[in-house]
Formats: structure tokens, sequence, C-alpha cells
């Protein structure tokens, strides 16, 4: 008897879990289009760019050109699904900030891990990785915030581990890739990541902010 649906593997358990992540950072792209009142044609490049930047940003760094987005047009779907949906409910996925936090945490990790593990096949060393599995994490979140004429979040989001999140979790995936498979260090990394993100929410962690005499 042949099986209606095809055993789940890890590696597609994974696959569905980043077109999760890229779903939600296109959410939190388009909501940010919505709220500074853009058009249609805006909130789905906002989305969009968001959801798929940081990714494109690893692609390049580690060889693998065309992105990934560009040859699996699944994520291009999942991206504008994201920014059409934040478009047309916005004001009430907005209510839904918690939930959108908990995806775009589980977005960050895949990508920052996706992002380390291919940094290292492609040979780079412990800092090379940690700064591609970082912006992989975090690049579509700055390229979203330049456009919108912001200043990127993750340079004063001091409260919450964020990028910080991103670093760690990518140097995880390094430490760990030589003495376990490659998706074993992914997801010890993911998991590094979503725990530092959940700490962080709670306030039991944060960066130290320098301030200057006299302000």
């Amino acid at each position: 008897m042949h099986e209606l649906l095809p055993p789940i593997t890890l590696e597609t358990g994974l696959h569905w879990l980043d077109l999760i992540g890229v779903l939600a950072f296109a959410l939190s792209g388009a909501l940010l289009g919505v709220r500074k009142r853009f058009d249609l044609f805006g909130v789905l490049v906002l989305g969009c760019v968001t959801a798929v930047g940081g990714g494109a940003i690893r692609d390049t760094l580690t060889g693998q050109t065309p992105p990934l987005f560009l040859r699996d047009e699944t994520y291009l779907y999942a991206a504008l699904l994201g920014a059409a949906l934040a478009f047309a409910f916005g004001e009430r996925l907005a209510r839904f900030e918690r939930t959108l936090s908990v995806f775009d945490s589980a977005g960050l990790a895949l990508f920052a891990a996706s992002g380390a593990l291919g940094a290292i096949n492609f040979g780079l060393g412990p800092l090379g990785v940690v700064f591609t599995g970082a912006i992989s994490g975090v690049g579509g979140g700055i390229i979203r915030d330049l456009i919108a004429n912001e200043v990127p979040e993750v340079m004063y989001r001091r409260d919450q581990l964020y990028a910080t999140a991103a670093a760690a979790g990518a140097f995880t995936v390094w430490a760990l890739h030589p003495h376990v498979t490659p998706f074993q260090s992914q997801l010890g990394g993911v998991v590094v990541v979503i725990a530092l993100r959940w700490i962080s929410r709670r306030g039991w962690a944060r960066l130290p902010v320098r301030r200057l005499s006299g302000e």
C-alpha cells in the first residue's frame, strides 16, 4: 500500500520552520509599512525584503548564487503571503504581537543557524561564521528599517538580546559542527537563539549601555 503522505524528515521539518520564519519576518516588515501608511506596493516590498533580505546576504557571502529565494520561489510566495496578510488585516494582526514575536524568534534562530552552517561549508573561520550567521538573522530587519527611514532596531534594542542571540547561535553551530552531524549543530544553534530570546524577553539579561557624563 502506498503511503498517502511522505514521511516527515528532519530536513523537511527545518524547511517548513524556515518558511514560517520567512512568513513572520514578512509580517513584521509589512506591519511597519502599514503603520508608516505605505501603499500596497510599498507594503509588499517592505515585507518581502525583510523576509528574504537576510537569506540573500547569507547566500551572497557563502557563494550560493543566485540566492535561495530565487532558486526556490516557495520563499517568495511565503513572503508575499505574509505581506498581503499584514496589509489586509494589519490592525487585527497587531493584537497578536506576542505570537508574532515567537515566530520572529524562530525565524531569527533558523536564519542564524543556516547562515552559520553555510559559512562553515564555505570554509570560513569562527569570526566569519558568527558574522555570517548574525547578519543572516538580522539583515532583513536592517534593510527594512533603512527603507522605512528608521534607525535599525538592532542598534538600540538593549532590553532584548536580538543580534547578540543570533551571533551566539551561530557560534554554537561552529562549536558543535566538528562533533555532531550538521543538522544537530544547526538545531543546537536554534535552541541557543530561542533560549536567549526567551531569557531576555523576561528581563533576565540585557546588554550594557555606556552613558557620557552630563547626559
